[in-house]
């Protein structure tokens, strides 16, 4: 068959197109929304979207300011109370509190398969080259097929695994109750290097440019080679660091449970700014978009405060209050902020003035982020139930 110039420069174009789409954002900082090619899915593959932990997903272009209003709930499944979703190529992974790792379909909520370990599975997936990647509390971190949940290899720590995997250049980073950070083979499982902390690592790490970053509960936050694990730096905070790092622009932003919001230089760990929460910090992810950083923080059964911060100087932008602590990870996509509190409602924030636009009650607790792909918006509470949100169809 003869190919025309244009058409093979077509051909070019969707090849490419789809590459970047596959590979979310990792290489592309949250900012103007790029809409994919109408036949393409859109990935949200680990948590918080990327290495960098953006929280952002900028191939979003479906739900906007303009019709989150008119959001409903598409369907709900039962499923334990579980981690913060992943997304990729149409199958939805989610840890469980009843010991298992969900596939679902992602359109309409069927499962695919399940995989069950010994403990329940709080470590949010992370999907690369058609594996999975999780933590389970059984102390053991596992590597199945995305597409049947065939186990392919695990790996023994010293404790429970509620650090999500960030998957970056053919290896898995994940931290353990024991103290250590994990460096593991993508594809084997083996042990490249792990280096020891002086506390819990709950904190999920965060890879850009060659190193990882993470928090450790010893109130330090990490800066390390990401290849060979040498440490590059260390910040003290004034308290544990279960927070997980997002990064942007050269900064690590990171919280901790002294009630700081902290933007450390990527390269050397210096201060750029803080700034006092006024609450503790539990177990936080910022996100960033735009040159704003979103973070949300609260003490139980208070009121809580979503807060926007200039990514360059911490000012604050807006805030917003909601009934009681909100969801820990805020989660960003087209000009709307989306982020769940404990008041048992899900919230849909215009990103650039913290104008509400959209609110309902999911019936139970909300505690885990929201995934926003492909028009759909996924979050689990503590009804144990996954819930799906979306525009009501065409008649």
């Amino acid at each position: 068959m003869k190919i025309t110039g244009l058409f093979y420069l077509s051909l070019l174009s969707a090849v490419a197109a789809l590459a970047i789409v596959q590979q979310g954002a990792a290489q592309v900082p949250c900012g103007p929304t790029i809409t994919p090619p109408a036949t393409l899915l859109v990935n949200w593959p680990q948590f918080q979207f990327d290495p960098r932990h953006s929280g952002c997903n900028p191939y979003e272009h479906i739900l906007s300011p303009a019709n989150v209003g008119e959001l409903t709930r598409l369907w709900v499944v039962a499923t334990g109370f579980g981690s913060t979703p992943s997304v990729a190529n149409g199958l939805l992974y989610t840890g469980s509190s009843d010991f298992n790792l969900y596939a679902l379909n992602a359109t309409t909520g069927a499962l695919v398969w399940k995989y069950k370990t010994n403990n329940q599975v709080q470590s949010s997936a992370a999907v690369a080259n058609g594996i999975v990647y999780f933590g389970s509390d059984d102390f053991s971190v596992y590597a199945v097929k995305a597409s049947t949940g065939a186990l392919l290899w695990t790996y023994a720590t010293g404790s429970f695994v509620t650090s999500s995997p960030v998957v970056s250049n053919g290896i898995v980073f994940i931290g353990s109750f024991d103290g250590n950070l994990y460096a593991l083979n993508a594809n084997t499982g083996v042990l490249l290097w792990k280096y020891t902390t002086g506390g819990i690592i709950d904190s999920s790490p965060a890879v850009a440019n060659g190193s990882v970053y993470f928090g450790s509960d010893d109130h330090n936050v990490y800066g390390l080679n990401a290849s060979t694990g040498v440490p590059l730096w260390k910040y003290t905070t004034g308290g544990a660091v279960d927070s997980s790092p997002s990064v942007s622009g050269g900064k690590v932003f990171i919280g901790s449970n002294d009630g700081n919001l902290y933007a450390l230089d990527a390269a050397d760990g210096t201060v750029r700014w803080e700034h006092q929460t006024g609450n503790p910090v539990y177990s936080s992810s910022p996100s960033v978009a735009n040159g704003v950083v979103y973070f949300g923080s609260g003490a139980p059964f208070s009121p809580g405060t979503v807060s926007a911060f200039n990514a360059a100087t911490g000012s604050v932008i807006w805030q917003f209050m909601t009934g009681n602590e909100p969801a820990i990870f805020p989660a960003v996509a087209n000009g709307v902020v989306y982020i769940g509190s404990a008041d048992d409602y899900l919230y849909a924030l215009e990103a650039k003035t913290g104008a509400i636009l959209w609110n309902q009650s999911t019936g139970a607790s909300i505690g885990p982020a929201a995934t926003v792909v492909n028009g759909k918006i996924y979050i689990e509470n503590s009804g144990a139930s996954l819930l799906v949100y979306g525009l009501p169809t065409e008649p």
